[in-house]
């Protein structure tokens, strides 16, 4: 353990995915013992018995702290820390289940990347709305550059805790941060969420560059352009623009936008190639978080009327039968506008 970390604890991660998979082990490798809520009976018992979470890590063992249930309740039962790792389509769900059985001291804190589809609401918002007044007011959020398949290997990543409360992005820092895993603190809660979802509209958009065969100057625009935008709508909604300059922002979308183990870019990727959306997600077989966030943020655009043109040309690949190679024309041929600040995104006019 590191010197001023908390002692060893017993801590719930609520999601068995590769992520959730991955900072059990992080939490476990620290030295606290983890409860592992997986949706799957006989996948816990795979991981209790072989200690292997085969279909999302696959070949990974996995520390022996490391304790999994299908019961809700045996896992949040009497824990002061709960982590949740679960898709945003299932979180609301998920919170309805979990706030009879959470402690009144509970720290909680997610680690999930996108929006509520039906309300367009952060993942904190909706998690504030089941939980009681005194646990959201400690909620605090894990975003950042980090996929999954690097973390259960210890190589070297950075991430960021966000929150209202001090004492709560402290304690998260304390828990998770090891000599392979740095954790920094943020009191912007609003900007890590919005950064760490819109990050992969934009990582679809690489992907697709990436499989129509353009090269480096075409992601490059698309990122640099795609950081302006997802700048623009945060700070409409409340964050602060330093925010999309670091972890949670431009550090979460050079990995995403750059790496095959980007579920994003490989969903992107696809599309380029000119496969058909349902045809790419039944081959992924995993959630694929930007296609939703597309669809959430596409409407908060048009609600707080906001210039999103690669979130615009997006949506209409994914959901109105646009071809991605349209689409790349569309983008390239708007007319002629100045590069906006990315510190003062309230300055630009309409492109």
């Amino acid at each position: 353990m590191l010197e001023g970390a908390l002692l060893i604890q017993k801590v719930a991660v609520i999601g068995a995915g590769s992520w959730g998979t991955a900072l059990a082990s992080v939490l476990a490798m620290n030295g606290h013992q983890v409860i592992l809520w997986v949706r799957n009976p006989q996948t816990a018992e795979e991981i209790n018995n072989t200690h292997r979470n085969e279909k999302y890590l696959p070949e990974i063992t996995l520390p022996e702290n490391i304790v999994a249930t299908s019961d809700i309740q045996e896992a949040v039962a009497g824990m002061r820390i709960v982590l949740l790792a679960v898709p945003s389509h299932s979180m609301r769900d998920m919170c309805k289940k979990l706030a009879a059985h959470l402690e009144p001291d509970v720290l909680l804190l997610h680690a999930t990347k996108g929006f509520e589809l039906e309300s367009l609401k952060r993942m904190s918002e909706v998690i504030s709305e089941e939980v009681s007044p005194g646990i959201a007011a400690r909620l605090a959020v894990l975003t950042g550059p980090s996929h999954a398949e690097e973390v259960v290997l210890q190589q070297p990543t950075t991430v960021v805790v966000a929150s209202a409360s001090e004492e709560s992005m402290l304690r998260a820092q304390d828990l998770l941060m090891n000599p392979n895993f740095r954790v920094y603190t943020n009191p912007d809660l609003v900007g890590a969420e919005i950064a760490g979802a819109l990050k992969n509209i934009i990582a679809l958009g690489a992907g697709m560059s990436d499989g129509l065969g353009y090269g480096d100057n075409a992601k490059a625009a698309l990122m640099t352009r795609g950081l302006a935008e997802i700048s623009r709508l945060g700070s409409k909604l409340g964050a602060m623009p330093l925010t999309f300059l670091g972890l949670a922002g431009v550090g979460d979308m050079i990995a995403t936008c750059t790496s095959k183990h980007s579920r994003n870019w490989r969903a992107g990727y696809m599309l380029g190639q000119g496969n058909k959306l349902e045809d790419v997600l039944e081959q992924m077989g995993m959630v694929v978080e930007g296609v939703r966030t597309t669809h959430a943020t596409h409407a908060l655009a048009q609600r707080e009327q906001v210039e999103m043109p690669i979130t615009s040309v997006l949506y209409g690949i994914l959901f109105e039968g646009k071809t991605a190679k349209q689409g790349v024309e569309e983008l390239m041929g708007r007319g002629k506008t100045y590069e906006m600040g990315l510190l003062n995104p309230d300055a630009d006019r309409p492109e």
